[in-house]
């Protein structure tokens, strides 16, 4: 069979072509595949101390990395976006939250004080005290603050969306929150998140 055009046929030419793009397709494709950015949305819906780390964590490293990364908060998750972040550690109802002394002798620090519910609720105070400690564990352990982290993910160029809706909800102001922050609703971040490759929701 001639392998040039002039001598096909249009069976012969549809035949050829089958075979080239068996061979050739799938490198294109793969070089393709490699040259595009991986792209991560994480949806956050807390607002408390121990759940702001995933999202700045998670969104920072996905920045280091080359990737395109983008943050949706909503609902309380949006306080992680004010310009003063003054966050508490919740541990009522989380029963599995380790508590360890930060301080002390190491036997000390190695022992783990369970916290019933009931007297998490009938404390006063309990938070702040549960508060201070995490803050004062992740200082040891070198962990950045909250406000670090956020910063880092700013300068990694990591998109920050604020659901508006929830802003008109709880009765914010745009004044309210650092800059930099684009106001959507869920139609326009849903689009963005079905285009990635990793989506989160925290």
């Amino acid at each position: 069979m001639s392998t040039t055009a002039e001598g096909m046929n249009e069976a012969q030419m549809d035949e050829w072509l089958n075979k080239k793009l068996d061979e050739l397709l799938p490198t294109k494709l793969k070089d393709i595949d490699e040259a595009r950015t991986p792209a991560m949305s994480i949806i956050a819906t807390k607002g408390t101390l121990d759940w702001a780390y995933p999202p700045f964590i998670l969104a920072s490293t996905a920045a280091a990395l080359g990737w395109d990364a983008s943050v949706f908060f909503t609902f309380y998750g949006l306080l992680l976006l004010k310009k003063e972040i003054d966050l508490e550690v919740s541990p009522l109802g989380n029963p599995a939250m380790p508590m360890k002394m930060p301080f002390g002798p190491q036997f000390f620090q190695n022992i783990e004080w369970p916290m019933p519910n009931l007297l998490m609720a009938g404390v006063p105070g309990f938070e702040k005290v549960a508060t201070g400690l995490m803050k004062k564990t992740f200082k040891n352990k070198g962990v950045a603050s909250i406000d670090e982290l956020r910063e880092l993910c700013i300068e990694a160029d990591v998109k920050m969306y604020a659901c508006q809706m929830t802003v008109d909800v709880f009765g914010f102001s745009h004044d309210e929150f650092i800059d930099g922050v684009d106001y959507v609703g869920a139609a326009s971040f849903l689009p963005m998140a079905r285009q990635s490759d990793v989506c989160l929701f925290i």
